[in-house]
Formats: C-alpha cells, structure tokens, sequence
C-alpha cells in the first residue's frame, strides 16, 4: 500500500506528532495554582509550607518600613530629601551587589568626602577664619582627589590588584592630608595629591611591570654570580 503523496513513510503526517503512537506516555502540564489559592496558602500559614512562611515576614516588614518612609517625608523637606537619598542608595547598592570593588570604591570615596570635608571645616572654624571661599576650595581639592582616586583605579585596564582596595588606600592617604591641612593648609592638598599618585602608581600595571624587571635582572644577576668559577 503506497503512502499519501507529500508523505514519506516512517514520518509523522501533518496530524500526528512522534508522542501520539499508540502506549507513549502523554505530557501532564504543570499544576498553576490560581491567586485565591496562594493567598489562601499566605493566610494559612501552615508551617510545611516555606514559600508562605517565609513571605509573611517580608511582606509585613515591607509594609512597616514603606509607612515609615513615608511618615519621614512628609514631615519637612530635609525629611524628604533624606529619604530620596536613602532610597537612592539602597537601590545603587541591589544593582551593584554582585560588584563589590566597585560598591566598596563608591562607599570610601562617598566617606572620604564626608570626612574632608568635615576636617576642612573644622580646621577654618580653629583658625578662626570667617571665609566660606577657602573651605570650599580645600573641601573640592580632595573631592576632585577622591574621584581621581576612583577613576584611576578603574582606568587601568589589566590592574594587578582589587580597584576597590587601591580606592581605599587612596582615600586614607586623602583623610590623613586633610588631618594635615587642619594645621597646615598650604600642605593638605599637596600632600593628597602625591599620596593618590603614590598608590595609583604603586598599585597600577606599570608598578607591577618595574617589579618584574627588576626581578628578572636580580635573578640574572644571581645566576651570573653563582656560575662565576672566581667566587669558588
């Protein structure tokens, strides 16, 4: 008996499929739980259960802290400030949560800010000086010092080390200078700004290249020395 034209045999025709043949086991679709069901589970709070369990907690706490935030706001402007900030910032920190050097780079350089700033002002209200001009002009040196810092550490392209602990070297080295403008304000930025080229220079590709130089030519120079029949 020939086969239908356009229908080779030992093929499925355009109604069958390879899963109809007569004792093949038919696909079960998986079981979707309709909404009133899962909220039913969420009530229910059977202690099996892990999924509802656990989403209790977290939709209460939720709750609470959206009420808090917005209690906070709506009292004065700073309130509401704060509060954008901080929603600003938790959510910078869940999308660079799998990006640690990068997240521990921006939280020393947002510190470090906060603490030149705060030692820069502290060091004008010592000397007794009533010029805004010259604590903002000390407190943007070491800011544009710490966002060098920060750049620097992510410009270079095959970095030997963590950027995120270069960025925190750097930013110490900045905190001290500015401990250092306090009593000398001539000195703290200066002194930031070699101490930010010495960490980038030292924790940078070429530093690494020098040492590796320099390594090489102590080996030769060693083995030179230990093959030299006049040293025996």
């Amino acid at each position: 008996m020939s086969s239908p034209k356009g229908i080779r045999p030992g093929r499925p025709g355009p109604g069958r499929t390879r899963d109809a043949r007569p004792g093949a086991p038919t696909p079960v679709p998986a079981p979707t739980s309709p909404p009133h069901s899962r909220l039913r589970r969420l009530l229910h709070q059977d202690q099996q259960d892990t999924w509802a369990v656990r989403l209790l907690p977290r939709v209460v706490f939720g709750l609470a802290a959206a009420y808090t935030l917005f209690a906070i706001a709506s009292q004065s402007g700073s309130g509401f400030v704060t509060v954008c900030a901080l929603v600003l910032i938790g959510g910078l920190v869940w999308l660079l949560r799998r990006r640690a050097q990068l997240l521990l780079g921006l939280g020393s350089t947002v510190l470090t800010a906060a603490f030149t700033g705060y030692f820069s002002a502290v060091g004008d209200s010592a000397r007794a000086s009533t010029s805004a001009t010259v604590t903002g002009e000390a407190a943007f040196g070491y800011w544009a010092l710490a966002g060098m810092a920060l750049l620097g550490a992510w410009m270079v392209k095959d970095h030997p080390g963590r950027r995120g602990v270069t960025v925190v070297l750097a930013d110490v080295i900045l905190v001290i200078a500015s401990v250092v403008g306090m009593f000398l304000p001539e000195a703290g930025v200066p002194v930031g700004f070699l101490g930010v080229l010495g960490v980038l220079a030292l924790r940078g590709s070429s530093a690494k290249a020098v040492a590796g130089r320099a390594g090489r030519v102590f080996g030769r120079l060693r083995t030179r020395k230990a093959s030299d029949p006049t040293d025996s």
